[in-house]
């Protein structure tokens, strides 16, 4: 897999940077949900440093190599497969919400991704203690494998939020 030192130069694929916090664009597939994955301030943190840490991709089954730690600007190659039927997926952070109740970030897709589009990872603690995990996201198919794939496709993203919110839920 080509590491995230090889994206320089790469533009974003999609117009519509940071739409995730937003009304989410037309004429892409939409995702958002939204799970309470904890409770208290200290799995708020717990929580909070997964999203900040690319550890709620890695805990996912994804490979991630990043340049650093989750900062606007960072890019990384996100992979998922294995051997020859990695998937590289090049991604760069478009939006960083820090607040001493909400966390996330947003990463948009790079050219050569094989989506068009952006995903956003946000955990927040509710009054009630609650804290509760979001993911939310509008892409399109971006390669030909993709298009190809269609409600395939579709189910596959559905999957991987899952395991991602399931990736704040499980223990330390």
């Amino acid at each position: 897999m080509s590491g995230a030192r090889d994206l320089a130069g790469l533009p974003l694929s999609y117009a519509e940077v940071g739409s995730t916090g937003g009304a989410l664009p037309d004429g892409y597939h939409h995702l958002d949900v939204t799970r309470v994955v904890g409770q208290g301030r200290d799995w708020f943190d717990v929580a909070a440093a997964r999203v900040l840490t690319w550890q709620v991709q890695r805990r996912a089954g994804i490979r991630v190599d990043a340049e650093r730690e989750v900062a606007l600007g960072v890019r990384a190659v996100l992979g998922l497969g294995v051997g020859p039927l990695l998937v590289r997926a090049p991604v760069e952070v478009v939006v960083v919400t820090s607040e001493q109740d909400r966390v996330g970030f947003a990463y948009g897709t790079l050219a050569g991704h094989p989506e068009l589009g952006e995903e956003r990872f946000e955990v927040a603690l509710r009054e009630d203690g609650a804290v509760e995990a979001r993911v939310r996201a509008f892409s399109r198919p971006g390669r030909w494998f993709t298009r190809l794939a269609g409600p395939v496709g579709r189910g596959l993203q559905r999957t991987m939020t899952d395991r991602y919110l399931d990736a704040l839920t499980q223990p330390r």
